[in-house]
């Protein structure tokens, strides 16, 4: 059963019970018991119960059992699908399947049909891709045809982003939507995408049609520690920004973020939170209840249950209002050459981004990078913004590429020093950064000085919040007031 959230609810927060967990932790009314007692002092009302992942298929009565016990509980209960170990094994991760194979393609059909008979909503974790290169995918690719079972599809090129991307749409259509919906007419399908967004189209996610076709899309929030040895190297404001980028692209159809434990502190997993509920999330799904349990995971829920309340009003908040800030221009299937992920970094250096996958003809500031390079009309387009006396930052990479075609000389142009290396931007003094902002910001009606890590949100009633990365307190000054921001804290105001 799927119930929608009361109409004064701006967030909430959901868990997933994976096929494994359901077979080890669900099988018994104890583990049952347990499992609720947890999600209510946890404040999550949803569970999604999933039926397949890494090979195994949950049982029908236990699933259905555990669906039972937690909608008589009074939480909304919907299912899941993880399509890892589907069939034959891809010539890359050993997790992906190859899904040029018509076995492994049948399967996929069944899992769905399997789970659309017991749930009316289903998500898909983000495995829903291939990088296998075998000889049969690699002979597709080349003759441009896709084969799902009898039915045969042009590719438009013959990359591999070309074959997979077609693919998957196909595959998604015929083999996943096409059976649920025959088996369940009512069941509602979300296709979530994962946090590296800058390889979607390399790997098969083809956010357009997918958006398009799916009923609902969800977004990989999970940054993690960006020190952590294992799991670091991305900073916590890509949650924001690839959430508020694919909000742009499926609009209501956006429904939350997915946050998980791995490589992360108490700190850094309240980050996450944050990031999710800035982006305008309406759900943060807690990855997952068996691993929220052992290493990290009890420590964190803790550190998330203490800021929950405090989550939920900034939600409520950022539900009534529009973000304002420096429009960032990503294409959607765009490639970043050496400047990948470059927006987290310009979002920890306290520039308020606008993520946009459209060309920003109407903005008051906007930063292009490499990734811009996909809309064939850049050089012209970008030459009438400049031309309209927009403030414009642009990286060094992208500036390269258009030297001799857009006039870079123009006193409201800026070009960031990326170097080829984005994570460097992380580096950069305050003398420079507030120098960077400066001109950015003046068509918003703000200023803004602060250190490195710290970041900028601005909301359209004159709101704004304040973010400090940084394990250290800092003094900032917005628009001429100075204030104090705690070690990995926020502040923030609320106008109206």
């Amino acid at each position: 059963m799927v119930r929608q959230m009361g109409k004064h609810e701006a967030h909430r927060f959901s868990t997933l019970l994976t096929a494994q967990q359901v077979r080890d932790l669900l099988a018994t009314d104890e583990g049952i018991d347990q499992a609720i007692d947890w999600c209510r002092r946890s404040a999550v009302t949803k569970v999604y119960v999933e039926t397949f992942r890494s090979g195994y298929l949950a049982p029908r009565e236990t699933l259905l059992h555990v669906k039972e016990r937690f909608d008589s509980a009074g939480f909304d209960v919907s299912g899941c699908v993880t399509t890892t170990v589907v069939g034959k094994q891809s010539t890359g991760w050993d997790l992906i399947s190859c899904y040029t194979d018509s076995t492994t393609q049948d399967h996929l059909g069944e899992i769905f049909e399997f789970t659309a008979d017991l749930f009316d909503e289903i998500m898909i974790d983000d495995f829903l891709f291939t990088d296998c290169q075998c000889a049969d995918c690699d002979r597709a690719r080349q003759s441009e045809t896709i084969n799902i079972g009898d039915k045969t599809y042009p590719a438009p090129g013959d990359t591999w982003a070309d074959y997979r991307c077609e693919l998957m749409v196909h595959l998604s259509r015929d083999r996943i939507l096409t059976p649920a919906k025959r088996v369940n007419p009512n069941v509602r399908l979300i296709i979530k995408f994962p946090e590296w967004y800058g390889r979607f189209h390399e790997q098969g996610y083809e956010i357009l049609r997918q958006t398009a076709d799916f009923d609902r899309i969800w977004v990989g929030t999970e940054t993690r520690d960006y020190d952590d040895p294992g799991w670091g190297g991305r900073p916590q404001y890509q949650a924001y920004f690839v959430m508020r980028w694919l909000d742009g692209i499926g609009g209501e159809k956006c429904g939350g973020g997915w946050y998980d434990p791995y490589g992360t502190t108490k700190m850094s997993y309240v980050e996450q939170a944050r990031q999710t509920v800035l982006a305008g999330a309406k759900e943060s799904l807690l990855f997952c209840y068996g691993s929220l349990l052992k290493d990290t995971g009890p420590d964190n829920v803790e550190a998330l249950r203490s800021c929950t309340p405090e989550l939920m009003q900034v939600a409520e908040e950022v539900s009534r209002r529009q973000i304002v800030g420096v429009a960032a221009y990503m294409p959607a299937n765009s490639l970043a050459g050496d400047e990948p992920h470059v927006f987290d970094f310009v979002g920890m250096m306290g520039l308020p981004l606008a993520p946009c996958h459209k060309f920003p003809h109407d903005a008051r500031a906007a930063c292009f990078s490499v990734h811009a390079l996909k809309d064939s009309k850049l050089p012209q387009r970008l030459s009438t913004l400049i031309a309209q006396g927009v403030p414009v930052l642009i990286t060094d990479g992208l500036a390269v590429r258009l030297d001799g075609r857009v006039q870079l000389d123009a006193p409201n142009v800026s070009i960031l020093p990326v170097r080829g290396e984005p994570k460097s931007l992380l580096d950069m003094p305050q003398g420079a950064l507030d120098a960077i902002r400066l001109p950015l910001l003046a068509p918003l009606g703000r200023t803004f000085e602060a250190t490195n890590r710290v970041a900028l949100y601005l909301f359209t009633d004159g709101g704004w919040v304040v973010e400090n990365f940084n394990d250290r307190d800092v003094a900032v000054v917005l628009d001429g007031a100075e204030m104090t921001v705690a070690a990995r804290g926020w502040i923030y105001e609320w106008n109206g």
